[in-house]
């Protein structure tokens, strides 16, 4: 077993179902693991004999209406899967509303687990085994083409007697059609025996659920009663009592009822390990940065980091400020940082819009600002709760004239972590805003990762508060980087009035065009200082070859999957990952020109080639594939998905065939 932590923070249609997946969406080579074994099993006396398949790994969802805990559930069994010794990655299925009506196809909530021996990087593609706690909420998940052909349904049969016989009719007619469209569908009294445990099925369902998968997964009953217990630790020891007894009847139903049980081959860690979302991990990174002050404004899908640090900021003596609006934690951070307490400002898409006057005083100001955008559908309020990469260049050149920021991307949920500790140092070695995004694919999926040991070096040293020489000027630029002395307010010998205006290096107003033109030089040559101290970004693959794929942010996990399935297939094809946008790593030109093609896979949009009225003289491209066009006069070629859902190895794996066999 492994030493593995969990944090988390606190948490009618008529339609018929097509057989057929959607066109490009078909499993990848290696995608649907085979079974290596069977052995033959008795969960006890009364039970029949099972066979046991052994897979490489496999999908599970658990979907339900908003409220019954199906998101419970799926973090208690990632939680338990990682301490197994599993590979685990869990994505949270999100209705657009926060509570939808319930029993409807749009607002099934709940969360994919995909876990298995070998390390996993993102969500995968179609799931193998749903339990669905009523059909609509399934029938949302299968139009969605989120279901394998052939998937194993554990559906919720309490509908089929209910007393609204428009209920009951509508229970059947789905039913009939997963089980004509070749799903494998098995009804399951959850609400019956749940009943017998608790007055309100509602609220034990999901442990019901948690046990049905311990005993169709072969889990451990012992560690699963141990993560209840976790869970539900600081309430009276009776809940904790009765949801383990909801644990241990839904798994003697399913090895009473259930004829197929699995088995995955566990290879534990060999280091202590933490299970986190992007979310916790990256208010982690900002306790570990020493930041000492977080302000924001709740907005999805940003608000559980801000939560995170808000159960234990104070502890080490940081401050949560919850602002009144986006603009107004804006300043609460800058000012924090002008007065040496550097600070991050957490917010999505729309909040950032908010800020950027706010950036923009930073960057005239050159004072150090984090500031983490977690990303989300667009434009206006968008998709709250929906994954997309729209930001990037609202990032890099939203503003109110020229105010150059540093612009990094966390490619992981260890990404998280560690990018803060870096936005952190950058920010106060170069006096700057340093923007770092994440997005909702991130900010709430869950995966072990090696727990972090603190360093020293992460922390800023003191500040130098000695009294300014006569004749320093408040910004005092280097005319090769561009670097100055940061003053802090009330250092002896430094008093200067600074205000959003432009400045002379007295931090005059500057009325003389030419002093304008210094201090936006000054402050452009410090991107260029900082590009300097970059490595090129390293190549998953061949150095050299047909086709490199390149990509940002979240897309990580599913771009190297895909590649390194082609690459298996004697495929010609490579990936490259770029963590800081802007300014970009030296290197990218002479890696593409060993490259035949090159080609951006991204979540934000694109033309297709073959849209209607679209040809090479208005075709748009994507965010990145744009910048490396215009950068470094490649032919870059895109292709993207804006969904609002991860996007999956097997998508990416057939955009890539479609280019090799198109040129």
């Amino acid at each position: 077993m492994n030493d593995v932590t969990l944090l988390t923070p606190p948490t009618t249609s008529d339609e018929p179902i097509a057989r057929d997946r959607p066109s490009g969406d078909q499993p990848a080579a290696g995608d649907n693991p085979t079974a290596r074994d069977t052995t033959i099993v008795r969960d006890n006396p009364a039970a029949h004999d099972k066979t046991v398949t052994t897979l490489a790994e496999h999908i599970v969802e658990i979907i339900s209406d908003s409220g019954e805990g199906a998101q419970r559930c799926g973090q208690c069994m990632g939680a338990i899967a990682a301490r197994t010794g599993y590979g685990v990655w869990t994505v949270e299925i999100i209705p657009a509303e926060i509570r939808p009506p319930a029993r409807s196809v749009a607002g099934a909530s709940g969360i994919r687990i995909r876990f298995g021996s070998r390390r996993i990087t993102n969500g995968g593609n179609e799931t193998d085994l749903v339990i669905a706690f009523n059909e609509q909420v399934l029938l949302g998940r299968v139009r969605a083409g989120e279901l394998k052909p052939g998937a194993t349904i554990l559906l919720e049969s309490m509908w089929r007697e209910d007393r609204n016989k428009a209920i009951a009719a509508s229970y059947a007619e789905v039913y009939d059609q997963v089980v004509a469209a070749g799903y494998d569908v098995h009804e399951v009294p959850m609400e019956r025996e749940c009943r017998t445990i608790v007055s309100d099925p509602r609220r034990g369902k999901n442990m019901f659920a948690l046990g049905m998968l311990c005993n169709i997964y072969s889990l451990d009953m012992q560690l699963a009663a141990e993560q209840v217990a976790a869970i539900f630790g600081k309430k009276d020891r009776k809940i904790v009592e009765t949801n383990v007894r909801l644990l241990e009847a839904g798994a003697a139903w399913a090895g009473q009822n259930l004829a197929f049980k699995y088995r995955i081959p566990a290879e534990p860690a060999t280091e202590p390990q933490i299970v986190v979302n992007g979310n916790v991990a990256l208010a982690l990174g900002i306790l570990a940065s020493g930041m000492e002050v977080c302000a924001m404004y709740p907005i999805t899908p940003a608000t559980s980091a801000s939560h995170y640090l808000s159960d234990v900021f104070e502890r080490i003596g940081g401050t949560v400020h919850q602002a009144e609006d986006e603009i107004a934690a804006c300043a609460f951070a800058l000012g924090a940082s002008y007065a040496n307490k550097c600070a991050v400002t957490i917010t999505s898409g729309p909040g950032y819009s908010l800020k950027q006057e706010g950036i923009g005083l930073a960057v005239m100001g050159e004072i150090p600002l984090v500031v983490v955008n977690v990303q989300r559908g667009g434009p206006s309020t968008g998709q709250p709760t929906k994954v997309e990469q729209g930001d990037l260049l609202a990032a890099m050149f939203g503003s109110h004239g020229d105010a150059p920021k540093v612009v990094m991307a966390a490619a992981t949920i260890e990404d998280c972590f560690y990018s803060v500790i870096t936005a952190r140092n950058l920010a106060e070695t170069f006096n700057m805003v340093v923007v770092l995004l994440t997005d909702a694919a991130l900010a709430s999926s869950q995966q072990p990762i090696p727990r972090p040991q603190f360093r020293e070096t992460w922390l800023a040293p003191p500040a130098d508060q000695s009294a300014v020489p006569d004749g320093t000027k408040p910004y005092n630029w280097d005319p090769v980087t561009g670097l100055a002395r940061r003053i802090i307010p009330g250092q002896p010998g430094g008093m200067h009035t600074l205000t959003g205006l432009a400045h002379d290096g007295q931090s005059h107003v500057a009325y003389d065009a030419e002093i304008n033109q210094q201090s936006i030089q000054a402050r452009s040559r410090k991107l260029a200082a900082l590009q300097k101290t970059l490595l090129p970004p390293p190549v998953f693959g061949a150095d050299s070859g047909e086709l490199l794929v390149i990509g940002w942010g979240s897309t990580r996990g599913a771009i190297e999957e895909a590649v390194e399935q082609l690459r298996n297939e004697g495929r010609a094809v490579s990936s490259m990952h770029l963590t800081f946008l802007q300014p970009m790593a030296p290197g990218i030109k002479p890696i593409m020109a060993r490259f035949r093609q090159v080609m951006t896979i991204e979540g934000n949009w694109c033309d297709s080639p073959d849209d209607p009225l679209i040809d090479e003289s208005n075709r748009r491209y994507t965010a990145l594939a744009m910048l490396l066009r215009a950068r470094y006069l490649v032919d870059v070629d895109c292709w993207s998905e804006v969904k609002g859902q991860p996007i999956k190895p097997s998508l990416i794996r057939a955009a890539i065939l479609r280019k090799l066999l198109t040129q």
